[in-house]
């Protein structure tokens, strides 16, 4: 779509020793500062992007939503798990090490969000709710493009009977089982599902299972480990 950007990061062309090599761009995760600081003025400038021009996000696996014109600077990062602008050139990123991260962007009502949607999150309505503050800024969902990046599959994020049976009650298309034939959550699919019935038809989803890849960050699968980040911006 003309004018929006979106972008995935991998584990890759950072400055992060182990366990968080090599472009851990998580700032809560035990790694050193200086080193994330770095990181994120690479994956920035990589996309072309000026590092002060990004909104990160103090995630909290919630539903809560802010409308941002611009970088914290020295306010505090609000516990927010998706951010929402219509500046253009600011770009707005999502951490993730096995949760979706999900892009939207409406181009021509200039209106972009970035959601951190967990488990938790896509059971809460993060997503929906993202897309309630884009629409009262102008966005309509028939024009909305969505990107989802790397995240678990639904064949590897395995949960108890009853977690499945709980996430099922809210988003029954998130019901899934694993390859090995076990109870499984399906978050991508859920937002997905949850896109769909808001009316967002352009979407389209990473083939990339986060802890089936060498190439990326996976909690789940590490524990102690960096996060990928996934940016979104119009011109």
């Amino acid at each position: 779509m003309s004018g929006a950007h979106f972008a995935f990061t991998d584990r890759w062309g950072g400055v992060s020793a182990a366990p968080y090599e090599e472009l851990n761009l998580g700032g809560a995760v035990g790694d050193d500062a200086d080193a994330v600081r770095t990181n994120r003025e690479l994956a920035a400038k990589s996309l072309d992007i000026d590092p002060a021009d990004v909104v990160w996000m103090n995630q909290v696996h919630g539903n809560d939503v802010a409308v941002v014109d611009g970088p914290w600077g020295d306010r505090p990062v609000p516990q927010v798990d998706a951010i929402v602008t219509v500046q253009r050139g600011l770009a707005l990123a999502v951490l993730t090490a096995d949760c979706t991260p999900v892009l939207l962007a409406d181009p021509v009502a200039g209106v972009v969000a970035a959601a951190h949607a967990g488990r938790p999150g896509m059971i809460a309505g993060v997503v929906p709710a993202a897309l309630r503050a884009m629409t009262d800024l102008g966005a309509e969902p028939s024009r909305i493009v969505a990107r989802t990046g790397p995240t678990v599959c639904g064949r590897c994020y395995e949960v108890p009977e009853a977690m499945r049976a709980e996430v099922a009650a809210v988003e029954p298309t998130a019901y899934a089982e694993t390859s090995w034939g076990t109870p499984a959550v399906d978050v991508s699919a859920g937002v997905h599902a949850q896109l769909d019935r808001l009316g967002v038809r352009d979407r389209e989803q990473s083939p990339v299972c986060t802890l089936e890849s060498g190439d990326h960050f996976s909690y789940r699968r590490d524990r102690t480990t960096g996060r990928l980040a996934s940016y979104v911006w119009l011109d």
